[in-house]
């Protein structure tokens, strides 16, 4: 190795030592611990007995626990996909516009998140509330005879989870719609390829892995998230986010929490899985 190709190393290898420090501290002890907990027993008294046991694992499959587990995956899979048709001719736009106007909207698509997420919650319950604008219009304009009860059900945590997680499908869409290769969509038009062929056969391909990227940064927050269903919710409505929280917190059974927790794991590291059979890992930009 020459001292040239040495010298380039130096600092990759400076780097990688804190990153990996920082890695295992905050990533693999606390995975590795939450898995550990997850085959433990729970107390009488709600506290952890180290006593090797799959009965959470067990519980995780009882009807009741099963249907939150499918009812939280569907909702996610909504949010990601109407996430995805939004944001994609979001991102599309805002790609082909000149750099300082795409940089003033993509900054408008992050305003919401320089405010409190609770005061964005609060806002959704009054607009939606049966003496709320929503209600009032509706029922002004004729288009329904009396108030409809919007909150606390799984529309409006359907609206809360999208609207959370919208900038999180634009962002890696947007990065990778504008790295798009403007001559390949000349080539195609010359080719005498219609704008929707152009589109299926050059543009949708080329732009899959920040499709990709969307879906994991979408789908994952989406299915564990809690605040939103708690605040939309009114805590009638649980999702697995909901539960692992009242698992670690009022019901004290650590061990079904931390079974949940390995759960979603799973899921996120399958869905890495899948995104690196596609795309390079490093490829998972959201700017």
């Amino acid at each position: 190795m020459n001292n040239k190709k040495k010298k380039n190393m130096l600092p990759a290898l400076a780097m990688a030592g804190p990153v990996s420090v920082w890695m295992i501290l905050f990533v693999t002890i606390p995975m590795l611990y939450i898995i550990y907990i997850s085959f433990m027993s729970r107390g009488v008294f709600g506290d952890v007995v180290y006593k090797f046991s799959t009965e959470s694992y067990k519980t995780i499959l009882n009807p009741t626990y099963f249907k939150v587990i499918l009812k939280s995956l569907k909702a996610a899979g909504i949010t990601t996909i109407l996430c995805l048709l939004l944001g994609y001719p979001l991102a599309y736009i805002i790609a082909h516009k000149p750099k300082d106007t795409a940089a003033k909207l993509i900054t408008l698509i992050m305003i919401p998140f320089w405010t409190n997420s609770l005061m964005r919650l609060n806002s959704w319950l009054l607009l939606f509330q049966t003496s709320g604008p929503i209600n009032n219009l509706l029922v002004g304009t004729g288009i329904v005879k009396e108030p409809i009860t919007f909150i606390y059900t799984d529309g409006l945590v359907l609206i809360g989870l999208i609207t959370n997680m919208l900038p999180f499908a634009v962002l890696p869409l947007y990065s990778t719609i504008e790295k798009l290769d403007k001559s390949l969509i000349e080539a195609s038009a010359d080719l005498g390829a219609s704008a929707a062929t152009t589109f299926m056969r050059v543009t949708l391909p080329i732009t899959f892995p920040g499709i990709f990227s969307a879906i994991i940064l979408v789908f994952i927050p989406s299915l564990g998230i809690y605040t939103v269903t708690d605040m939309l919710g009114g805590g009638k409505i649980l999702y697995i986010g909901n539960i692992i929280k009242n698992q670690f917190g009022s019901i004290r059974n650590w061990p079904l929490g931390a079974a949940l927790s390995v759960m979603l794991i799973v899921i996120t590291m399958l869905l890495i899985f899948i995104y690196t059979r596609f795309a390079k890992i490093e490829d998972m930009e959201v700017v």
